[in-house]
């Protein structure tokens, strides 16, 4: 078993290596198109769920943080008691701002007196951090212009302190290149496994593997490790760019993104051989991996805007894209530093997924038999 299992995975090595053009595809393309997607791509999105940390438990400070919740551009996401639940919501990807309302917010401002509000801001989406800025400026205006103008005939003096987490500076590249990591570590592997079979379907060679001994599991695990390994060259590549010709913020663990990333690669590469499988022509297997992967992974992974601001037929979509997962995992460990005890439900989703998806493919390769 072992004899021919190695042997198709030695077979399949010596064919990528033959093919010098497939090969300089596998290496190069994704690299041009990380440098022409990094430079141009800029995003603006809006739409942001908070959690109130509210010390003051006054009508005063309800009716403030219902001036968010009644806006179109916030939602409530949770009341929390302390700082240590809404960090832990802000870290794990729940929200996106925390807003702190000070003990004395009610008694400053029926006193006339400055009174301040802390605004803590989640900076991986730095489009969306300079829009809540906006908006939390025009909230808290037409706050104070209703307390001027109620019977107690109040006149506040009422700021705001910003503070923005994990990216300060709101640069887009820290936002940017994660994402383009993820990207396009989803559709290249697809469209390079897409043709491992229907490829020999066409010429003719997939009867060698209909009359082998080998089993159906050997056959296919053995076409996927020699691309998960090109395609993790490839990874160690563009993580290179990411982080010294582009100088993305990168303070998390190295090994831990490089172990999620070998189990995202396993996904990616078993979807190309499950489409591989089911298609006939490589023009249509090449055609079904694209419309698979690039459209619903740049708009429903959360590489645009937060999966959190999505609808609920988005939210769905958004649960059964590999991409979803390991781009939660890729900016919590670029941004935010998080060990992988955050990302465990992240990683236990994409190790269903690699089940599911080689299961199907074995399956399906019976049928062809």
């Amino acid at each position: 078993m072992l004899t021919r299992f190695s042997g198709i995975v030695k077979k399949e090595f010596s064919e990528l290596i033959k093919d010098r053009l497939y090969l300089t595809f596998v290496f190069f393309v994704p690299l041009i198109v990380l440098f022409m997607l990094g430079y141009g791509l800029n995003f603006d999105v809006k739409g942001l769920p908070l959690a109130f940390l509210d010390y003051d438990r006054s009508k005063l400070s309800r009716e403030y943080i219902d001036s968010f919740v009644n806006s179109e551009y916030f939602k409530l996401y949770a009341l929390v008691d302390n700082y240590e639940e809404a960090f832990h919501l802000m870290y794990s990807g729940l929200i996106r701002a925390i807003i702190v309302i000070p003990q004395d917010f009610s008694q400053k401002l029926y006193k006339g007196e400055k009174t301040e509000v802390q605004m803590l801001v989640d900076g991986t989406y730095p489009s969306r951090a300079e829009v809540v800025k906006g908006y939390l400026t025009a909230i808290n205006a037409l706050f104070n212009q209703r307390l001027r103008k109620g019977k107690d005939n109040m006149r506040p003096q009422f700021e705001i302190e910003t503070r923005v987490w994990y990216n300060p500076g709101l640069e887009s590249k820290n936002f940017i290149m994660p994402g383009m990591l993820v990207t396009t570590l989803c559709f290249y592997p697809v469209i390079l496994a897409c043709l491992l079979v229907v490829r020999e379907k066409e010429l003719g060679s997939i009867l060698n593997y209909y009359t082998s001994p080998a089993k159906r599991w050997e056959i296919i695990l053995g076409k996927a490790i020699p691309y998960v390994f090109v395609s993790f060259l490839t990874y160690l590549l563009l993580f290179l760019i990411t982080v010294f010709v582009f100088k993305a913020k990168f303070i998390g663990n190295f090994f831990v993104l490089s172990l999620a990333s070998i189990l995202y690669l396993f996904c990616t590469v078993g979807l190309g051989l499950f489409i591989s499988t089911i298609t006939k022509t490589q023009i249509t297997a090449m055609l079904l991996a694209f419309v698979a992967t690039v459209i619903p992974t740049y708009l429903y992974s959360g590489f645009l805007y937060p999966v959190s601001s999505m609808e609920f037929s988005g939210r769905l979509i958004s649960r059964i894209i590999p991409a979803t997962y390991f781009l939660d995992i890729v900016r919590g460990i670029y941004l935010k530093g998080l060990p992988i005890s955050y990302f465990l439900p992240n990683l236990f989703s994409l190790s269903i997924y690699a089940l599911i998806v080689y299961t199907a493919t074995i399956l399906n390769f019976r049928k062809r038999m």
